[in-house]
């Protein structure tokens, strides 16, 4: 097992990145413009993630002398040398196992459970023009992006690396534009129904101790 190389394996790069792809756009299932643009962004982090997990790790060379320096023991072309966070917060044991890597997949998996339930919902409104208020949209107004940024943080829980710790808050800030712009398009064609709807909803973040009063008080 030794002499398999951790990196320079390509096709694990194209069979993974397009795994999480196509998974992805077969829950989102991109119509519009403002769709490919936010499953792009998904996609581009994915590839940049895989290419060093699997390719070529970009992050592991230009941090080398630092970790070589730091860490004497650590085998830098080893694949656990990859699972930054375990190394610089000295876990040990099996990286694959820790509670680090386990919450990172609670996070992907859980991202991409909530991105089909709000897109289904989503799709069904379209469908409809009518106003998506139900599922992840009772508690949240934009399940979607909360869903691509909570699989986004996942893999940096699990794989850190320079370019997608600095794509990370580039893609939030565009999800959080992206659901304005969204906002907009809303409020013009519903109303005065998405003005009440976007009273009583937050954007990002569930208040769950009010959405409990509310529903204790029906």
């Amino acid at each position: 097992m030794k002499d398999i190389p951790a990196y320079g394996l390509w096709v694990l790069v194209i069979i993974n990145s397009l795994i999480f792809i196509i998974f992805a756009f077969s829950f989102t299932k991109p119509r519009t413009t403002r769709d490919w643009r936010s499953f792009g962004a998904f996609s581009a982090f994915i590839v940049a993630l895989f290419t060093e997990m699997y390719g070529f790790p970009l992050t592991i060379y230009l941090l080398s002398g630092w970790l070589q320096k730091r860490y004497p023991q650590l085998d830098l072309l080893s694949h656990d040398a990859g699972h930054l966070w375990w190394t610089l917060l000295g876990i040990k044991g099996d990286p694959h196992f820790n509670l680090l890597h386990i919450l990172s997949n609670v996070l992907i998996f859980g991202g991409f459970i909530l991105l089909g339930s709000a897109w289904e919902m989503l799709y069904k409104a379209q469908r409809s023009h009518t106003l998506a208020i139900s599922g992840p949209y009772a508690t949240i107004r934009h399940p979607q992006y909360v869903a691509f940024i909570t699989i986004m943080l996942g893999f940096l829980l699990q794989w850190p690396t320079i370019l997608t710790l600095l794509m990370f808050p580039v893609l939030v800030v565009m999800y959080v534009q992206l659901a304005r712009r969204e906002e907009r398009d809303a409020l013009a064609e519903f109303g005065e129904a998405y003005v009440r709807y976007a009273e009583n909803t937050p954007a990002f973040i569930p208040r769950w101790g009010r959405n409990t009063e509310k529903k204790s008080s029906n």
